[in-house]
């Protein structure tokens, strides 16, 4: 049997009961040793106890005191943004070396996005899986941007109101800002707009995002098969991911330029339009959250991947 290092999930939310749904039916370098949360009526806390995974709903001070906290390599933490920023403190003052793996939009580590950036990063203590949104789009931007130079790249992300919950709304602001720079940072565009919307349609639609980037002149054929190329490889952990339609391909000449508040008064270039849809895989919630899927996809990815090389490391190492 595959060797496991055992991870402790923060956030007993819909989010972190996700994750730890996902661990237990696919981990494989990685296998589940607590769940935390800070409601002992949740039901993460009752799924986890009913499959035998340890439980406090006493926040990260009662992770330290669990039995099993001596055994935890990585530690997902899908609270908030503040609260984030107070459990890596906690945290890093009783186990220096303790791996967490950042769902929220603090960014105290590097920004990471699985099949972007995802192996430059294997070694921080820290890593943050930047937003849904962004973790949705930012391939897109990149993909374009191994193409061609991307002086501008705007994401609008669109989820059911009904898969928002409490950790969400509070991140508003963070979400926007994290995204945003992301879009720049791993993304690859110049400068980058992130907006979100809930949308509270009954039924409850799937996500949905919009990447909308300003480039250099280049062949449209070949961003569209370097789009394609990344679709397929973010649909190696996220089955649901796809496109909606045909990347769509506008020339704005320099006689006739857009003005983009912040970047440029007479911008001219390669608009690229994309069209995304986010099924989820139906573990926890329904399938039109997508946007917790891919957070908790691209979360265990990265895990996974970094799992695998502390395993690999030698001992001492």
């Amino acid at each position: 049997m595959t060797r496991q290092l055992k991870a402790a999930i923060i956030g007993s939310g819909n989010i972190g009961t996700d994750l730890m749904i996902k661990i237990l039916r696919h981990g494989k370098h990685i296998a589940m040793g607590a769940m935390v949360g800070i409601d002992a009526g949740s039901d993460g806390l009752a799924r986890a106890a009913r499959m035998n995974v340890a439980v406090t709903h006493e926040g990260v001070e009662g992770l330290a005191r669990l039995p099993v906290f001596d055994e935890i390599d990585i530690v997902f933490d899908a609270t908030s943004a503040a609260a984030h920023v107070a459990n890596d403190a906690f945290l890093r003052r009783l186990r220096p070396q303790i791996r967490l793996v950042d769902l929220t939009p603090a960014a105290i580590g590097p920004y990471c996005v699985p099949v972007v950036n995802g192996e430059d990063h294997l070694g921080a203590l820290n890593v943050n899986m930047v937003t849904c949104g962004g973790q949705a789009t930012i391939p897109m931007v990149a993909a374009v941007a191994r193409v061609t130079k991307v002086h501008y790249g705007e994401i609008v992300a669109s989820i059911a109101s009904k898969s928002a919950g409490p950790g969400t709304r509070a991140n508003i602001d963070e979400f926007t800002e994290t995204t945003s720079k992301a879009i720049e940072t791993v993304g690859g565009a110049t400068k980058g707009k992130a907006i979100i919307v809930m949308n509270p349609a009954e039924p409850p639609p799937i996500m949905r995002d919009t990447v909308y980037t300003l480039s250099e002149f280049a062949d449209p054929e070949a961003i569209a098969a370097s789009i394609e190329r990344m679709v397929v490889a973010v649909r190696r952990y996220v089955p649901g991911y796809r496109l909606k339609q045909k990347v769509q391909f506008d020339r704005i000449e320099a006689d006739r330029p857009l003005n983009i508040p912040g970047v440029g008064p007479r911008m001219s270039g390669l608009k690229t339009s994309v069209f995304l849809e986010v099924e989820g895989a139906a573990h926890y919630l329904p399938a039109y959250a997508g946007n917790l899927d891919i957070m908790t996809s691209a979360a265990l990815a990265t895990a996974e991947r970094m799992a695998e090389r502390m395993l690999r490391a030698p001992v001492g190492a």
